[in-house]
């Protein structure tokens, strides 16, 4: 076996790994082995050794170096974290005696807060356009109920896209989610999106008869009574966005955030919201924290006698 073979026989194992036991979605096993390939790229370039048992931390610092200049830390942090992973696996697989990527630092980046909508945004992007008009038009009230979702679960885009009919259970006022890595969870639907959802299902009831080839399972469709797509569900959320709040730039993740924010600011505890959005980590939910801090700062500097004093003392 030539060691061409060999370094893509890793990758290859590796790929395995990600899919089979690590239940990693296609698209994050198609990032990891596009950078590694990219890796082997520049080792074969510069004459190194294609095989991972050779290797040293002076050519993964080699490879990271040559794309320093032309990528953002952002890019350059998940490509050290494949190089990081793959050479994880390796060792634990007994593949290679040394890890060289142990040493591999990810670069900083600068931690940016979550956007969202005020409540009173959320509102007018949940009333647009007039319920007369949603009523009569069956795509009308699927984007009501569409919006009454995200915002009342914060479930995520793709979530929302792979919900089934069957997945709803509205004796318990629920919906089954199935989230990353194939985890499922119960998310709780409030009041509004379970009379949105009322509304819409003899609505999507129609459009099923209507299409020729339709999707009996799927929750969310389209015209022609097929699933609705990650992206399409992207331009349903932008056009309501622009319609109510003004907000062309509104994505499903700000809807995420915003009912993050929004449970988080009227008394809801970190790990009831961990919970419900699925977070694996604490840490990850805690960035909702320093949004209500800062909003508060605000107010309290808008309003406050003291902060009122220390300005015109200045």
């Amino acid at each position: 076996m030539s060691a061409s073979d060999q370094l893509e026989r890793q990758i290859d194992a590796f790929a395995q790994y990600l899919a089979d036991e690590r239940r990693s979605s296609p698209r994050t096993v198609e990032t990891y082995i596009r950078d590694l390939r990219s890796f082997r790229d520049f080792l074969r370039e510069q004459g190194l050794p294609l095989d991972a048992r050779e290797l040293d931390i002076v050519a993964l610092r080699g490879f990271l170096g040559s794309l320093f200049r032309t990528n953002q830390a952002s890019t350059m942090k998940k490509k050290v974290s494949a190089i990081r992973s793959f050479f994880k696996f390796l060792l634990k697989r007994h593949l290679i005696d040394q890890n060289p990527a142990s040493g591999l630092r990810s670069p900083k980046i600068a931690k940016s807060l979550p956007r969202f909508l005020t409540v009173d945004q959320a509102f007018r992007v949940m009333d647009a356009p007039p319920k007369e008009e949603k009523r009569a038009k069956p795509l009308m009230v699927r984007d009501q109920a569409m919006l009454e979702t995200l915002y009342g679960t914060g479930v995520r885009v793709g979530e929302l896209a792979g919900m089934n009919v069957d997945h709803c259970d509205f004796s318990e006022s629920s919906v089954r989610v199935l989230g990353k890595g194939g985890k499922e969870r119960i998310v709780p639907l409030g009041k509004s999106s379970v009379e949105a959802l009322e509304v819409y299902l003899p609505a999507r009831r129609g459009l099923l008869v209507k299409a020729k080839e339709g999707d009996p399972d799927a929750l969310w469709l389209s015209r022609n009574g097929k699933r609705l797509s990650v992206r399409q569900v992207q331009n349903i959320v932008r056009r309501h966005g622009t319609l109510g709040a003004g907000r062309g730039d509104l994505h499903p993740h700000a809807m995420r955030h915003t009912c993050a924010t929004h449970l988080l600011d009227a008394g809801a505890d970190l790990r009831s919201i961990q919970e419900l959005l699925g977070h694996s980590s604490l840490s990850t939910t805690q960035r909702y924290t320093h949004v209500s801090v800062d909003r508060l700062m605000e107010v309290y500097d808008r309003a406050h006698p003291l902060a009122k004093d220390k300005a015109s003392d200045g």
